[in-house]
């Protein structure tokens, strides 16, 4: 599956959000990452931000869907979500 998550978060938390989905998707830009993600990962990840994110106060959305291939995805300027690349 596809997740795209974006979200809005208390800046004591926004690191700690940023670093824990970053293991499982890819930074696109500010509060916001997408990547290919099996249903366990996902489960797993969403069970992790759960447990960092104040109900309260924070808003996660996760946009889910089969496949990338159903996006057509556009981008203007700089590109914060370059894979690393490893040699």
């Amino acid at each position: 599956m596809y997740v795209i998550m974006a979200y809005d978060v208390n800046e004591k938390r926004v690191g700690k959000v940023l670093k824990k989905s970053r293991e499982y998707l890819t930074w696109i830009q500010n509060s916001l990452l997408e990547g290919e993600i099996t249903e366990a990962k996902f489960k797993i990840l969403k069970s992790k931000i759960e447990n960092i994110i104040e109900f309260k106060e924070d808003s996660v959305t996760w946009y889910v869907l089969s496949s990338e291939k159903l996006i057509k995805k556009e981008s203007m300027g700089v590109e914060k979500g370059i894979p690393d690349i490893m040699l």
